[in-house]
Protein backbone atom coordinates (compact mmCIF):
# COMPACT_ATOMS: atom_id res chain seq x y z
CA UNK A 1 0.00 0.00 0.00
CA UNK A 2 2.78 2.20 0.97
CA UNK A 3 4.59 1.99 -2.14
CA UNK A 4 1.50 2.54 -4.81
CA UNK A 5 0.85 5.56 -2.63
CA UNK A 6 4.44 6.54 -3.16
CA UNK A 7 3.90 5.71 -6.47
CA UNK A 8 1.42 8.26 -7.08
CA UNK A 9 2.80 11.17 -4.98
CA UNK A 10 5.97 10.87 -7.01
CA UNK A 11 4.35 10.70 -10.99
CA UNK A 12 1.57 13.48 -9.93
CA UNK A 13 2.12 14.76 -6.70
CA UNK A 14 -0.99 16.77 -4.80
CA UNK A 15 -0.99 19.82 -2.61
CA UNK A 16 -0.97 17.03 0.48
CA UNK A 17 1.75 16.70 2.83
CA UNK A 18 3.15 13.80 1.08
CA UNK A 19 3.02 15.83 -2.22
CA UNK A 20 5.17 18.40 0.02
CA UNK A 21 7.57 16.11 0.90
CA UNK A 22 7.79 14.98 -2.48
CA UNK A 23 8.33 18.70 -3.82
CA UNK A 24 11.44 18.55 -1.64
CA UNK A 25 12.99 15.47 -2.01
CA UNK A 26 12.80 16.61 -5.90
CA UNK A 27 14.32 19.51 -5.24
CA UNK A 28 17.23 17.59 -3.15
CA UNK A 29 17.87 15.00 -5.00
CA UNK A 30 17.14 16.24 -9.16
CA UNK A 31 19.23 19.30 -8.69
CA UNK A 32 21.98 17.46 -10.51
CA UNK A 33 20.30 15.36 -13.02
CA UNK A 34 18.21 18.63 -14.05
CA UNK A 35 21.33 20.57 -14.44
CA UNK A 36 23.30 18.20 -15.95
CA UNK A 37 20.37 17.33 -18.78
CA UNK A 38 20.72 21.05 -19.54
CA UNK A 39 24.21 21.15 -19.86
CA UNK A 40 24.47 18.20 -22.26
CA UNK A 41 21.80 19.68 -24.71
CA UNK A 42 24.04 22.53 -25.96
CA UNK A 43 21.00 25.04 -25.69
CA UNK A 44 21.29 28.07 -28.23
CA UNK A 45 20.25 31.68 -27.20
CA UNK A 46 17.73 31.55 -29.71
CA UNK A 47 15.89 27.97 -29.23
CA UNK A 48 12.78 27.22 -28.36
CA UNK A 49 13.42 23.97 -25.53
CA UNK A 50 10.94 22.02 -23.63
CA UNK A 51 11.17 20.03 -20.54
CA UNK A 52 8.46 16.98 -19.53
CA UNK A 53 7.42 16.82 -16.07
CA UNK A 54 8.96 19.92 -14.94
CA UNK A 55 8.39 19.86 -11.30
CA UNK A 56 8.59 22.17 -8.73
CA UNK A 57 11.18 24.33 -11.64
CA UNK A 58 14.86 23.91 -11.43
CA UNK A 59 15.74 22.59 -14.67
CA UNK A 60 12.98 25.38 -15.52
CA UNK A 61 15.39 27.81 -14.16
CA UNK A 62 19.02 26.76 -15.01
CA UNK A 63 17.43 26.12 -18.80
CA UNK A 64 16.16 29.95 -19.27
CA UNK A 65 19.24 31.36 -18.01
CA UNK A 66 21.20 29.97 -21.81
CA UNK A 67 17.99 31.16 -23.95
CA UNK A 68 19.16 34.71 -24.06
CA UNK A 69 18.58 35.56 -27.88
CA UNK A 70 15.61 37.05 -28.85
CA UNK A 71 14.10 34.03 -30.40
CA UNK A 72 15.00 32.16 -27.13
CA UNK A 73 11.87 30.38 -25.75
CA UNK A 74 11.30 27.94 -22.89
CA UNK A 75 8.25 25.48 -22.65
CA UNK A 76 7.44 23.26 -19.79
CA UNK A 77 4.71 20.75 -19.40
CA UNK A 78 3.56 18.93 -16.54
CA UNK A 79 0.16 17.03 -15.24
CA UNK A 80 0.61 17.88 -11.74
CA UNK A 81 -1.17 20.83 -10.67
CA UNK A 82 0.52 21.58 -7.61
CA UNK A 83 3.95 21.02 -9.54
CA UNK A 84 2.20 23.34 -12.50
CA UNK A 85 1.46 26.28 -9.52
CA UNK A 86 4.57 25.79 -7.77
CA UNK A 87 6.90 26.44 -11.07
CA UNK A 88 4.49 29.32 -12.04
CA UNK A 89 5.20 31.33 -8.96
CA UNK A 90 9.30 30.36 -9.44
CA UNK A 91 9.11 31.37 -12.60
CA UNK A 92 6.79 34.23 -12.49
CA UNK A 93 8.99 36.98 -13.99
CA UNK A 94 10.00 34.62 -17.34
CA UNK A 95 6.51 34.20 -17.85
CA UNK A 96 4.86 37.86 -17.56
CA UNK A 97 7.91 38.72 -20.40
CA UNK A 98 6.90 35.79 -22.34
CA UNK A 99 10.38 34.06 -22.22
CA UNK A 100 8.46 31.09 -20.62
CA UNK A 101 5.35 29.38 -20.88
CA UNK A 102 4.06 26.63 -18.76
CA UNK A 103 1.28 23.73 -19.68
CA UNK A 104 -0.74 22.11 -17.11
CA UNK A 105 -1.43 18.85 -19.45
CA UNK A 106 -0.29 15.56 -20.51
CA UNK A 107 3.08 14.48 -22.31
CA UNK A 108 1.11 12.32 -24.75
CA UNK A 109 -1.18 15.80 -25.71
CA UNK A 110 0.47 18.99 -25.46
CA UNK A 111 -1.18 21.85 -27.20
CA UNK A 112 1.96 22.13 -29.14
CA UNK A 113 2.10 22.82 -33.00
CA UNK A 114 3.91 20.45 -35.05
CA UNK A 115 7.82 20.76 -35.69
CA UNK A 116 8.69 23.43 -33.35
CA UNK A 117 10.91 22.59 -30.84
CA UNK A 118 14.74 22.49 -30.88
CA UNK A 119 15.94 20.67 -27.89
CA UNK A 120 13.87 18.75 -24.95
CA UNK A 121 14.91 17.38 -21.19
CA UNK A 122 13.14 15.77 -18.29
CA UNK A 123 14.47 13.67 -15.50
CA UNK A 124 12.91 10.86 -13.50
CA UNK A 125 9.61 11.26 -15.46
CA UNK A 126 8.87 8.67 -18.61
CA UNK A 127 8.47 5.67 -15.98
CA UNK A 128 5.05 7.32 -15.26
CA UNK A 129 3.75 7.14 -18.80
CA UNK A 130 0.94 5.24 -19.02
CA UNK A 131 1.72 4.49 -22.63
CA UNK A 132 5.13 5.07 -23.82
CA UNK A 133 4.34 4.73 -27.45
CA UNK A 134 1.48 7.85 -27.03
CA UNK A 135 3.83 9.60 -25.10
CA UNK A 136 6.92 9.40 -27.48
CA UNK A 137 5.18 9.67 -30.40
CA UNK A 138 3.53 13.22 -29.17
CA UNK A 139 6.96 14.31 -28.21
CA UNK A 140 8.11 13.52 -31.82
CA UNK A 141 6.00 15.17 -33.21
CA UNK A 142 6.63 18.91 -31.86
CA UNK A 143 10.43 18.37 -32.50
CA UNK A 144 12.25 19.78 -35.19
CA UNK A 145 14.26 17.61 -37.71
CA UNK A 146 17.49 16.96 -36.01
CA UNK A 147 16.06 18.01 -32.86
CA UNK A 148 18.21 16.91 -29.82
CA UNK A 149 16.52 15.17 -26.72
CA UNK A 150 18.14 14.28 -23.15
CA UNK A 151 16.93 12.13 -20.25
CA UNK A 152 18.25 11.78 -17.15
CA UNK A 153 18.12 9.20 -13.88
CA UNK A 154 20.29 7.60 -11.41
CA UNK A 155 19.12 3.81 -12.68
CA UNK A 156 20.22 2.16 -9.30
CA UNK A 157 17.95 3.94 -7.85
CA UNK A 158 14.87 3.73 -10.18
CA UNK A 159 15.74 -0.10 -10.15
CA UNK A 160 15.42 0.03 -6.54
CA UNK A 161 11.50 1.06 -6.77
CA UNK A 162 10.54 -0.63 -9.37
CA UNK A 163 11.37 -3.87 -7.14
CA UNK A 164 9.78 -2.51 -4.48
CA UNK A 165 6.21 -1.24 -6.85
CA UNK A 166 6.72 2.14 -6.42
CA UNK A 167 7.10 2.15 -10.33
CA UNK A 168 4.71 1.23 -12.17
CA UNK A 169 4.72 -1.79 -14.38
CA UNK A 170 7.89 -2.52 -16.16
CA UNK A 171 7.87 1.38 -17.72
CA UNK A 172 10.49 2.38 -15.58
CA UNK A 173 13.08 0.14 -17.20
CA UNK A 174 15.02 2.14 -20.10
CA UNK A 175 15.07 -0.69 -22.61
CA UNK A 176 11.14 -0.29 -22.88
CA UNK A 177 11.75 3.60 -23.27
CA UNK A 178 14.14 3.46 -25.60
CA UNK A 179 12.27 0.70 -27.57
CA UNK A 180 9.39 3.51 -27.88
CA UNK A 181 11.62 5.85 -28.93
CA UNK A 182 13.11 4.14 -32.03
CA UNK A 183 9.23 2.94 -32.72
CA UNK A 184 8.15 6.93 -32.74
CA UNK A 185 10.95 7.65 -35.32
CA UNK A 186 14.42 9.11 -32.36
CA UNK A 187 17.42 8.15 -33.87
CA UNK A 188 20.60 8.08 -32.60
CA UNK A 189 19.47 6.45 -29.08
CA UNK A 190 21.71 5.35 -26.74
CA UNK A 191 22.45 5.62 -22.94
CA UNK A 192 25.59 6.64 -21.05
CA UNK A 193 26.98 6.68 -17.59
CA UNK A 194 28.01 9.90 -16.22
CA UNK A 195 29.67 11.60 -13.51
CA UNK A 196 29.27 14.70 -11.58
CA UNK A 197 31.23 14.94 -8.80
CA UNK A 198 30.93 11.97 -6.86
CA UNK A 199 27.60 11.18 -8.13
CA UNK A 200 27.07 8.54 -11.07
CA UNK A 201 23.99 8.79 -13.05
CA UNK A 202 22.89 7.43 -16.31
CA UNK A 203 21.48 9.92 -19.25
CA UNK A 204 19.73 8.77 -22.56
CA UNK A 205 20.09 10.66 -25.74
CA UNK A 206 17.99 10.63 -28.64
CA UNK A 207 17.67 12.64 -32.19
CA UNK A 208 14.34 13.27 -33.91
CA UNK A 209 14.18 11.90 -37.39
CA UNK A 210 11.67 13.19 -39.76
Amino acid sequence: MWAEKLGKQLGNPTRSLGGWLVSKLFKVRNQILEENAVQMLEIQPGDTVLELGHGPGLGLQAAAKLLTGPTGHLIGVDYSKYMHQMAAERMKELIASGKVTLHLCDVAGMPLADNTVDKVFHCNCYYFWPDLGKATSEIHRVMKQGGRMVTTMRLSHVATLGAKGVMPGENWRPEAYMAALSDSGFTDIRMDDKQHENTTFQAVFATALK
